[in-house]
């Protein structure tokens, strides 16, 4: 099979860096193929040119393909290299991948957002699918009606006692798995769609150069950064460096690698301010959008937007803050690229001085007027984007996130301890002026005063608010405690507990409550690239 990409005639530069990605591509493909006749043909065979029983029926992401050559290490003792392995996920992510279309509603799970509660339409698939391990791991792979058949049988002969877990005792699982679930898996999630065969015919993007990124992490707030892409030795591979600073004034600065998978799928490690983070990006149309997170505590991270400095690449990634009060002054941050030009904020906001400015950040006192309200999108000459609310009062307080998950751990424990963060979100009363109706609209995350509580008697009698962990009443970071039996609590259990999460933003003369729910349990012992 021919691995290079049909190219789209375009102009010189982006058609001359496409035709050089799709040779190295070229070029590597026959140091993966032969991987595969080394490691691979002594349980799969051979079926035709470059094509092999099993591996040649499925597409998945890249944390996919990693997922599968890692069980065949761990449960059919594949004996391969760390670099061999490496080159086999770019290899098989780019020839048997997904189209961006196909991640689309389920990339929380790449972008490792741990408190996200999933809903799907298929109660099937729910009940067969997502009881076990996310539903997203199922959605994040393609496959014929042999290979979702194929599937089924593994799962019972790994794990024998799948027949008889809940939801499967008193129906027959293996009929239903059979005879209902691969059929609507086939259909739902085929080896072959539309998508992925116009993906393939695309050009692949340009992505060194200069990279604006604006972002927020919560606990810390909002950051803006320049991020610098270097072409490195090797397939879609990149030095990056970083540097940048947060809203209140401490620097971001770093350096790392990365790599583009099946044209789109950017994955970097970069190491910031001594700790190492992972970027989960999507290129498309000159931006990268996902999360960055810290490598070894993967609920610590940041939703991140970026575009890449070209002719003609004007526009605006955020607002820092995205939102003023009516009457009152405020500093404002343009994050953009390619900037030039009279910042406007929208019909009732005067910008009364530029402070400072540049082609991707311009930071502007500005002014709202009295009875100026609603959502305006800012411009910066040609450039437009960023939303921006003007408000007169905050109406209603939402914690974010409404339910969450934190893990006791440390003390001894081969797993780290995983913190909660919430972030208080302000709303503010649309043109009825009442609050909890169809035209509110949101204002943006506020400055909080935290604490939390018992969240039912059974968490009162039990203390969990003492034995669980310690809530930063300033952050909205809840830190868990260790990890083990404690002789103090009741017949002697872990550290364990439900608590009510209790959000106090102060608004003027205004205190508005809001509350969570989180519950504090045991440690995530088995933590897979995609959960």
């Amino acid at each position: 099979m021919n691995t290079t990409k049909t190219l789209k005639p375009l102009g010189g530069g982006l058609l001359a860096l496409a035709v050089a990605l799709a040779t190295q591509t070229a070029q590597a493909a026959p140091e993966a193929e032969q991987i595969i006749q080394n490691n691979c043909l002594a349980c799969h065979t051979q079926e035709g040119d470059n094509q092999w029983s099993r591996i040649s029926h499925q597409r998945k992401s890249p944390e996919g393909w990693l997922m599968t050559i890692a069980r065949m290490q761990v449960m059919h003792g594949l004996q391969i290299s760390d670099e061999d392995r490496r080159t086999l996920v770019k290899y098989l992510s780019d020839r048997q991948g997904l189209a961006p279309s196909e991640t689309q509603g389920v990339r929380y799970a790449l972008e490792r957002r741990l408190n996200t509660s999933e809903a799907f339409d298929s109660q099937a698939f729910t009940e067969m699918c997502a009881r076990c391990h996310s539903g997203a791991r199922v959605m994040l792979q393609r496959r014929p009606a042999s290979e979702w058949e194929h599937l089924v049988h593994f799962h019972l002969g790994q794990w024998p006692t799948t027949e008889f877990q809940a939801l499967a005792r008193d129906r027959d699982w293996l009929d239903l798995a059979l005879n209902e679930m691969v059929p609507e898996l086939a259909e739902m999630l085929p080896m072959d769609s539309k998508a992925w065969n116009e993906w393939q015919q695309q050009a692949e993007a340009p992505v060194d150069g200069d990279w604006t990124l604006a972002g927020h992490m919560p606990g810390k707030g909002a950051f803006h950064a320049r991020m610098q892409v270097t072409p490195a030795q090797g397939d879609d591979q990149y030095r990056l460096t970083l540097t940048g600073e947060y809203a209140d004034g401490s620097a971001l600065k770093g350096e790392g690698q990365a790599v583009v998978y099946t044209g789109y799928e950017w994955r970097a490690n970069i190491e910031i301010d001594g700790q190492v983070m992972r970027q989960v990006f999507a290129l498309k149309d000159g931006q990268l959008s996902g999360r960055m997170f810290l490598r070894d505590k993967d609920e610590v991270g940041a939703d991140v937007v970026a575009a890449r400095d070209a002719n003609g690449n004007s526009q605006i990634l955020a607002l820092q803050p995205a939102y003023i009060k009516a009457g009152t002054e405020a500093e404002i941050s343009i994050v953009g690229t390619g900037l030039n030009g009279m910042p406007v904020l929208g019909a009732g906001v005067d910008v009364i001085e530029v402070i400072s400015e540049s082609p991707d950040l311009i930071r502007v006192r500005a002014r709202a007027a009295e009875d100026a309200s609603g959502v305006v999108t800012a411009s910066v000459g040609a450039a437009d984007g960023g939303r921006f609310a003007i408000y007169d009062r905050v109406a209603n307080v939402k914690v974010v996130p409404e339910f969450a998950v934190a893990r006791i751990g440390g003390n001894g424990s081969s797993t780290p301890r995983v913190e909660a963060r919430f972030e208080a979100e302000a709303w503010a009363a649309g043109a009825d002026g009442k609050a909890g109706t169809a035209d509110d609209y949101r204002i943006g995350m506020m400055p909080a005063t935290w604490s939390v509580a018992p969240f039912d008697a059974v968490a009162e009698a039990d203390r969990d608010v003492h034995f669980t962990g310690r809530m930063n009443s300033s952050t909205g970071v809840f830190t868990p405690a260790a990890a083990g039996p404690n002789p103090e609590r009741r017949m002697m259990t872990n550290n364990a507990g439900n608590l009510k999460v209790q959000a106090q933003v102060q608004d003027g003369g205004e205190t508005h409550n809001a509350e969570g729910q989180m519950i504090v349990t045991v440690q995530r012992w088995n933590n897979p690239p995609i959960p």
